[in-house]
Formats: C-alpha cells, structure tokens, sequence
C-alpha cells in the first residue's frame, strides 16, 4: 500500500474511531434493514443484524469446522466490534457442541489451552489504525476475551502471516480502502486453510457493461468526491470483484447486492450526527472527522441514484 494513501487511512480512523465509538459503539459499518431496506431498527441491532445476516448466508459457522479449534481473521478490523463478537459467538456455539458430544462444561471462551479438548476458538484483527488496534486490544480486556483475541497494525497487501493460517477470514468494509484488489483477495486467499471461508462485504459501484453503460462524468465525479472524504483508492463494481476471486484456488463462489437491505444506514448516521454531542464532538475531533460527516449525504445519494452498491461475496478454499 503506498505511504501517502497509508498515512490518509491512519489519520482518518485516527482521528474519528473515538467519535464513532462515542456515538455509534463498536460496530464501524453498515447496519441491516431487512432484504428491501424498510425495517426500522434501533443503530446498533441493525449492525448486529448485518454480521448474523452475513453469517447466516455464507453458511457460517458448520458444525464440523467447530470441532477443531478455529481461527478468524478480521481485515479491517476498526477497534475490535466483528472480531470480539464473532469470537464470543462461536466459542459459545463451539462450547455447545462440546456440551452435546458430552465433553466438559467449563467455558472456553475465556480458556485458550482448551486446544486440547478441541474447542478453542481464537481471533486476530489487523487495521492501519495504532488508535484503533490499541482500543480494541482495551475492549478485548474489558470483554475478558485478551488471550482469545490480538490486535496487530498491519497491511492488508502485506499479511504477516503463514500460509494457510486460519479458518475464516472476515473483510467487513475494508476491500474499498485497498490500492490493489487483485492483491489483497490473493493475500485473504494465501492465508487461508483448506476448508476455510472467505467473507467479504464492501462498498462497490454500479456494474458496468452493454446494459448498464459506462461511468458517467457526473458519477465519476460523485465517486472522487467520496474517494477523497474517505480515504479511498477507487472502488469497483462486484462483477469485477466476482472476476478477480474465479482467478483464485477457491471453490463455492457467491455474490449478492445488499444495497437495498444497508442503504437505509446514512440517513441513520446523518440524524445521529445532528445529535448536541456528537456536534460538540466533530469541532473537537478535527477536520478530516468534520468533512467526513459533511460528505454523509453523498453516500446516500448515492445509494438513491444506485451508483454506490454493497456487494457481498463468499468462497471456500
């Protein structure tokens, strides 16, 4: 990832995980609506909903892959809100199982060296954020979950992990703030185990092609607009997404366009920001958190026009 495009990223969740955590909680993404987008629902369930939606979908966690101990990846893991809910839900399910086969009652969840008995669930966020990574390595302690969970500094292009290293990696609005999406779904797919699930959710554009026709000058300019308030490199459509994971070793290919069941979020976000507390706590957070708040009506403008999508894909390895 080139340095400049690194340090924009850092100063941007630098300077705003505090605010979002502030007002919103832990959960940095979209939240879920219903498939049509016209449920109403309190913020914060609504980004629950979405991780169950998505796990429900891909068809994660399978018994069988909970029998053994399991480990996660969260790319793009904000401070911590995935990462330590994905790690209390399956060692709940994977104690569970445990009960059902007749082994111990102990809880695991907090135990690591349960490895022993098979049932070990362990998780490893990485971010381009310190603010973040030492945040949620705060919220794991608080959560009792520290020798369960790690929280690294890292570069997603760059993974410094073995290969074949975990069960499920798990990308939640993070493939839209890489340079290069070809190597970043390689390196999600190196890291991988045999057997292992890709999750991957991110912000994308309209599809391109004969029906659909070329970027408009007016939407290239709505997307740079965004690009620059975000800290983003470009983003693609999920065709073109779906093209670069069938170039890879991984079987079981799904997509789907989610853009009806999340748009409903940034006019959620937008009402949140009008808030005396969060007005108090933009001036104070700096401008790059005050022109990200500003730009808010862009991105549900543009998932009104239908320029902004969110795809979703899942593969196994």
């Amino acid at each position: 990832m080139t340095s400049t495009l690194y340090q924009q990223i850092q100063q941007l969740y630098d300077a705003s995980s505090g605010l979002w955590e502030q007002v919103w909680g832990e959960h940095m993404h979209h939240g879920y609506y219903g498939p049509d987008g016209n449920l109403k629902k309190e913020r914060r369930q609504a980004q629950i909903d979405l991780i169950e939606e998505l796990l429900a979908w891909a068809g994660v966690p399978s018994e069988k892959a909970l029998g053994e101990s399991y480990r996660i990846l969260d790319v793009g893991c904000g401070i911590g809100g995935s990462t330590l809910y994905l790690t209390e839900k399956f060692s709940s399910i994977a104690q569970n199982n445990l009960k059902l086969d007749g082994g111990s009652d102990r809880d695991f969840s907090r135990s690591p060296e349960l490895n022993k008995t098979g049932a070990s669930v362990t998780a490893t966020g990485i971010t381009l954020s310190p603010v973040q990574a030492n945040r949620a390595t705060e919220r794991a302690k608080i959560a009792g979950l520290e020798s369960n969970v790690n929280f690294l500094v890292a570069d997603a292009l760059n993974m410094p992990f073995p290969d074949e290293s975990f069960d499920l990696v798990w990308s939640l609005e993070s493939g839209e703030h890489m340079p290069d999406k070809i190597k970043f779904l390689q390196e999600c797919c190196r890291v991988l185990k045999p057997g292992g699930t890709l999750i991957l959710a991110t912000w994308c554009h309209r599809p391109l092609g004969e029906t659909a026709g070329e970027l408009t000058d007016e939407e290239r300019k709505e997307l740079a607009e965004i690009y620059r308030v975000y800290a983003l490199p470009y983003v693609i459509s999920l065709p073109e997404y779906e093209e670069i994971v069938r170039s890879l070793p991984l079987t079981s290919i799904r997509t789907a366009d989610w853009s009806k069941a999340v748009a409903p979020f940034w006019d959620v976000v937008i009402d949140s920001a009008l808030t005396p507390s969060a007005i108090w706590g933009l001036l104070t957070s700096g401008w790059t958190t005050i022109q990200a708040a500003l730009a808010l009506g862009l991105m549900s403008r543009g998932y009104q026009s239908g320029l902004i999508r969110f795809g979703m894909i899942c593969a196994v390895k």
